[in-house]
């Protein structure tokens, strides 16, 4: 997918002075437009719905609808649109939840300056982006299971078992892009280039039998 030439985006906070922070830190960049910002999940569902950016900035603890639940609402109702989780707590756990609820990039509020700029710009182009900050919390046990949901593993499984996506959609009852989209995860998890370096990764770790 190509990089849109301007980058809409909206910032979804429940602090105010984070979100004048993160705005005033993306004026910085000629190729970032700040389309709107929103105080909880339910504005930021709202205003996506409504502007249509390239990119949502979403926290994941807001009042009445948490990011979680947003992320999800707003890949319902504006599918174009990438979500980039951009929060304090670096737990494998909320990590897994992000991507698992279709958010393309997850960034700690602590990144520096040109990570943020480049995990938008990887969303925006359809890409998945993990703080590299957080790759010593991806750190598991020997046989490296944890860093996959049981989801991607039995993903990966099917594809190693030479499943193409549309086979897998269809012994899962999923769609093919809600495949694309486990698989563009499980890439960025494994820093694999393709799929089949993934499941050669896999299958070294003991992730896959």
């Amino acid at each position: 997918m190509a990089e849109p030439s301007e980058i809409t985006v909206l910032i979804a906070d429940d602090h105010e002075v984070v979100r004048e922070g993160l705005r005033l830190s993306l004026l910085r960049s000629p190729r970032i437009r700040v389309v709107g910002e929103a105080p909880d999940g339910e504005t930021a569902v709202n205003l996506t719905e409504r502007r249509r950016p390239n990119v949502v900035i979403m926290d994941l603890r807001m009042p009445q609808m948490d990011g979680i639940e947003a992320t999800e609402e707003i890949l319902r109702r504006a599918p174009e649109t990438g979500v980039l989780v951009f929060t304090a707590y670096s737990e494998r756990a909320l990590l897994a939840r992000g991507l698992e609820s279709g958010a393309r990039g997850y960034v700690l509020k602590e990144a520096p300056h040109d990570t943020l700029l480049r995990a938008i710009e990887k969303v925006a182009a359809g890409d998945t982006f993990v703080d590299p900050a957080l790759i010593p919390s991806l750190a598991t046990g020997k046989d490296g299971r944890d860093i996959l949901t049981q989801r991607e593993r039995e993903i990966l499984q099917l594809l190693a078992d030479g499943n193409s996506n549309a086979d897998v959609a269809t012994r899962l009852f999923i769609s093919q892009e809600t495949v694309k989209s486990h698989v563009r995860h499980i890439l960025a998890k494994l820093e694999a280039e393709t799929r089949t370096q993934a499941v050669a990764i896999a299958l070294r770790e003991a992730m896959i039998d």
